[in-house]
């Protein structure tokens, strides 16, 4: 199906979720933004949207559904990316996740994996548009929650400017709520995941011109975007930002978000506080038989570039996974 500029429905707005949600986000990162991680930044910002790790619908259909998407009410507003190539499997996904209650289903049109490749689904749907409509169709069919993209600005050698508006104005045309844009294109081989995450050049021109094309589609732009003050600045002309690696390692640089971002001004908690308020939920999930390493190595950038920030992540990370470790680790001295 071949975009036809003009035909962009504007009745498909991001509209059924508060628009002010996805002015900052922290992005879907495997094997960091579990529910733990999203507990803890939580505590350090109220207002930022916070995705899921990707979770396949096979494995949501397959596996131990609790297990992925089991989340606590605090993390709202909160969204669940998936990654899937079949409509009738992303809807079935989606449906799972709204009666989970989550705010919002994206689908993972960006991960450059070979494992994500051979599965088809991630970037490499960048050169079947139709196929992404179609699964964001058969979502919006099934949830009344927002359905949005994430995806890159190209892959290997499909990375002209007219290839990038044809698959986003088709993937519209689906009734798309809202495209998160990573600004840099996949290499789908040659290159590591995370060598995809660094070596391509980023192209925030790209994703702005996207904006200027598509006025009447929520834009969230990621990728490379390293503060608060960037953010403001590609908030004048987008609608969103995402923040990833940042945010994990150096996850008080959200400390400021609801001010700046979301304009509330209420009392900003210290660092010693989140510690305090994370306790009982560590608590909670040490009964439950959760071992303490699996929630403290999310924390460890907490205190980053703070005196004994250093000696601090070392006692953690040398004693948590010991038995018997207990929350009293987690004190900072």
């Amino acid at each position: 199906m071949m975009y036809q500029k003009g035909r962009y429905d504007k009745s498909n707005l991001y509209k059924t979720m508060n628009k002010k949600a996805i002015k900052l986000s922290v992005a879907p990162m495997l094997d960091w933004t579990d529910r733990h991680c999203r507990y803890f930044l939580r505590l350090i910002t109220r207002h930022t949207l916070l995705y899921t790790e990707m979770v396949t619908t096979g494995a949501l259909i397959h596996g131990d559904t609790a297990r992925f998407l089991r989340f606590d009410p605090s993390e709202h507003p909160v969204a669940l990316q998936l990654g899937g190539s079949a409509p009738a499997d992303m809807a079935h996904g989606a449906r799972l996740g709204a009666d989970w209650g989550y705010d919002e289903i994206n689908m993972n049109v960006g991960c450059p994996s070979d494992r994500v490749q051979n599965g088809r689904f991630g970037a490499c749907l960048m050169a079947e548009p139709g196929t992404v409509a179609d699964c964001v169709a058969a979502m919006k069919d099934a949830v009344t929650i927002p359905v949005t993209v994430k995806t890159r600005i190209g892959i290997d050698d499909r990375d002209s400017y007219g290839e990038l508006v044809d698959f986003v104005g088709t993937v519209a045309q689906a009734g798309c709520d809202a495209l998160i844009v990573h600004a840099r294109k996949a290499w789908l081989s040659g290159l590591s995941p995370k060598e995809n995450r660094d070596v391509p050049p980023l192209r925030y021109d790209i994703v702005r011109q996207l904006k200027r094309d598509f006025p009447h589609l929520t834009i969230a732009i990621n990728g490379g975007i390293k503060s608060l003050d960037e953010a403001q600045d590609f908030l004048t002309d987008l609608d969103g930002v995402m923040i990833g690696r940042e945010a994990y390692h150096n996850p008080w640089m959200l400390a400021e978000a609801d001010r700046l971002i979301f304009g509330d001004e209420s009392s900003m908690t210290s660092r010693h506080e989140v510690l305090e308020r994370f306790r009982p939920y560590a608590e909670r999930e040490l009964a439950s038989g959760v071992p303490l390493n699996a929630m403290s190595r999310h924390l460890l950038g907490l205190f980053q570039g703070q005196p004994g920030a250093r000696a601090w992540r070392r006692r953690i990370s040398e004693r948590a996974h010991l038995p018997g470790a207990g929350v009293e680790l987690l004190a900072a001295r």
